[in-house]
């Protein structure tokens, strides 16, 4: 009988990283700074440096592979070929999928409009950057080639510019850097997303900055807005210019500016053309909007709109009713859809490997320093050529004396090995140039071709001279920069896209719904609730309906368009719109006011008032005699506010309020029955609102104002009225005897 044979256990594959626990699910306990430390720090520090953002050079790693890869095909000068075709080469230095690789050929490309300078010189449907629908079409339909400003990133790229390094499988060498001759870092729009930080840089237009750097090359500090005032936009539009919002980008490279859509009006059609968009976002979204808008009742003058985009070009038709203002139609879109949208900056550049936020001129900095290194291990190259080429020369120039002898001293040399040390010996020169002579054709041999080539040396020697030079100065160096930017103007000439507008020029309207205009009386108890009465309830109502122990104590007329302010004990006042307060009925309490308006707890109204149009003054009488004239232009706002914070006198109760339109008398009644009658004249109108006014009535021991209104209000029918008027303030008033007192027949 065989014996069976023992079973062995399998043996787990054992993997030497540390990172790596084995091949099989094992659970282990690690402090979390630790697998942070080991595992989270390294995920993260790769995706931002190796995926998100750009570097120097305006190019993100997936970008660079792309080009290079086009670049090494012979696309640059040579016929287009298939986009599949580019990105299955592509795939030799870009180890993700043909997707990936394509969708970043896309955006490259001319035809998807995403750039102001595309690198990719496309041939069918590339889609539109600016269209949500208009998808591109897949690799194998389209073609690609590079585009000519690619001539200028890959300039004496064959120069040792820039270090070249392995590809993921060490196969194949690809550069670090491309030898970009203009500032693309800034040219070309980029956006990326990493772990804990982003980066959103904006496009500025090619020509402009070429300009700027040049003028930066000549002075660090010179005004960069001069020659680049704003970004540009492959998408057009208009940017709402406010020098201060550029001046902060400039120098930070963090900021916002707002842009708007460009458009014309075809009265016959009756049609709004939207032409241009912002670059943030796309055809789809606002129509989207709008037909939410048109659904909500919010936009009622559109009756049909639509997206006319394609391959020519953006267009947005929308069709409006007759009688319809274009401009203000558009005024209200651009405010409540992406027509006018915000573009938020945040120039998150790569510098030797390392995530900085950095402003324009910065930037231009560290280009500009990257760039003299650059064009420094050009000029070296060329100078170890022409120095290599030169010292060959010096040896062909040595056998011109001799050329017999040369000949001779080969003929007569019986092994091969020895020919180049008896030339070396012969005329007294290194191996380099004796192998360079051994290696000659017999037909060169002649006199003619050792002259015409020896004539080259002075030429060379001079270079060499220039090289040296150059070499020798930063300065000059600047100068072979700024004269590249200079041909990049010259050969590549890209007009502006995005006009400016002034803000003064941008149309403000209202959003909020209309609201009908009617007559109300405003009713205010003593509790805070709050009466809205039209005339028509006023006057078929017998009574009106207070809670026990409630009664009247405000009351004005108003209108349904206007606004109230409610002071409070707690020197805050509440601003609110008479239309969001229902119509009351006389059988009705009203509304809560200290709920309505979320007043804070144990907070009470002292007084209300109907300012109307902000244009008259408003006066204010304290508990302590203290009154107050008050512009009411003070609390106008042009957000919705709802609080404002020290808003009115707080050393004292506020007894009354009332908005002086013209100069009136006032009486004012202490509690030891003074009375003393001013006219309003007498107070100056202060601009601050939590202003302390001036003391009216003169302060003695526990006096206090009990009572403000008409003197006829307090007095009787027989007293005087001028022995209590007042000719100046502060003034302690006459006192009320039984007779100046009004009786209950009065």
């Amino acid at each position: 009988m065989a014996k069976r044979k023992p079973k062995t256990e399998s043996k787990k594959k054992q993997v030497n990283n540390p990172n790596v626990i084995g091949l099989h699910s094992e659970v282990t306990q690690q402090p979390i700074t630790q697998t942070l430390e080991s595992n989270y720090m390294p995920y993260a520090m790769s995706t931002n440096v190796s995926r998100a953002f750009p570097e120097i050079d305006g190019f993100k790693p997936s970008h660079r592979k792309l080009l290079f890869t086009m670049y090494k095909m012979g696309l640059l000068k040579g016929d287009r070929q298939k986009s599949a075709n580019i990105v299955g080469q592509t795939m030799k230095l870009n180890p993700h999928g043909d997707g990936a690789i394509y969708e970043t050929m896309v955006r490259l490309a001319t035809g998807n409009e995403a750039l102001l300078a595309p690198f990719v010189e496309s041939k069918g449907n590339f889609g539109k950057y600016y269209s949500g629908d208009l998808s591109y079409a897949a690799s194998r339909y389209t073609e690609a080639k590079l585009a000519p400003i690619c001539a200028e990133i890959f300039k004496d790229i064959d120069k040792d510019p820039v270090d070249f390094v392995d590809s993921y499988d060490g196969a194949m060498k690809e550069p670090r850097l491309l030898p970009t001759t203009f500032p693309n870092i800034l040219v070309s729009s980029n956006k990326g997303i990493g772990v804990a930080m982003a980066s959103d840089i904006c496009g500025f237009n090619l020509n402009e900055v070429c300009t700027a750097t040049i003028h930066f090359l000549e002075d660090p500090e010179c005004d960069l807005l001069e020659y680049m005032p704003m970004p540009d936009f492959s998408t057009g539009g208009e940017i709402i210019y406010r020098r201060e919002e550029m001046e902060r980008i400039f120098e930070t490279g963090l900021g916002s500016f707002q842009i708007r859509s460009r458009w014309r009006y075809l009265p016959k059609e009756r049609i709004i053309e939207v032409y241009e968009i912002p670059y943030t976002t796309k055809t789809d979204v606002i129509i989207e909007r709008i037909i939410k808008l048109s659904k909500e009742g919010k936009v009622r003058e559109i009756t049909d709109i639509r997206d006319e985009t394609d391959l020519s070009g953006l267009r947005i038709a929308i069709d409006l009713k007759r009688g319809v203002d274009p401009e203000q139609l558009m005024a209200k879109l651009f405010r409540s859809t992406t027509l006018q949208d915000s573009f938020s900056c945040n120039f998150n550049v790569l510098v030797d490997g390392y995530p900085r936020v950095m402003g324009v001129r910065q930037i231009l900095h560290e280009w500009v320093a990257w760039r003299i290194e650059s064009t420094r291990r050009r000029m070296n190259f060329d100078l170890n050529k022409k120095t290599e080429r030169l010292h060959l020369l010096h040896g062909l120039e040595a056998i011109l004396l001799d050329i017999d002898k040369a000949i001779a001293i080969i003929r007569n040399t019986k092994l091969e090995s020895e020919v180049v040390p008896n030339l070396m010996k012969g005329f007294g020169i290194d191996e380099v140039q004796a192998e360079f002579v051994a290696e000659l054709k017999l037909r060169n041999i002649n006199e003619e071709y050792i002259l015409n080539r020896t004539k080259d040396i002075e030429r060379l020697e001079a270079d060499i001279a220039e090289l040296n030079d150059t070499l020798a100065s930063e300065s000059k160096i600047k100068k072979v920069i700024s004269d590249e930017l200079a041909a990049v103007n010259k050969k590549h000439v890209m007009p502006r896209r995005t006009g400016k507008i002034d803000p003064s020029e941008v149309v403000e309207v209202s959003l909020e719904p209309e609201v009908e205009e009617y007559p109300v009386t405003m009713m205010l108890s003593r509790e805070g609730y709050l009466k809205k009465m039209t005339d028509r309830v006023l006057k078929k109502a017998s009574s009106l309906k207070y809670k026990d122990g409630d009664g009247p104590f405000i009351e004005f007329p108003s209108s349904n368009t206007h606004e109230l302010l409610v002071f409070t004990d707690r020197s805050q006042v509440y601003k609110c719109k008479i239309a969001s307060f229902e119509d009351t009925k006389s059988a009705q309490l009203g509304s809560y006011l200290p709920t309505d308006l979320e007043m804070d707890p144990d907070e009470s109204i002292t007084w209300v008032i109907d300012p109307e149009d902000y244009k008259a003054d408003v006066l204010f009488v304290f508990e302590n005699g203290r009154v107050a004239r008050v512009a009411l232009a003070g609390y106008a706002t042009k957000t919705n506010r709802k609080r404002l914070k020290n808003a009115i006198y707080g050393g004292s109760k506020l007894l009354y309020a009332t908005v002086l339109k013209e100069e009136r008398d006032l009486a004012l009644v202490s509690s030891d029955y003074r009375l003393m009658n001013f006219n309003t004249s007498l107070l100056k109108t202060k601009t601050t609102t939590s202003t302390q006014g001036v003391q009216a009535f003169t302060v003695k021991g526990s006096r206090t104002v009990t009572a403000v209104g008409k003197a006829e209000d307090f007095l009787g029918g027989k007293s005087s009225i001028k022995k209590f008027c007042a000719e100046s303030l502060p003034s302690s008033g006459a006192p009320m005897k039984e007779t100046d007192m009004k009786s209950l027949f009065d």
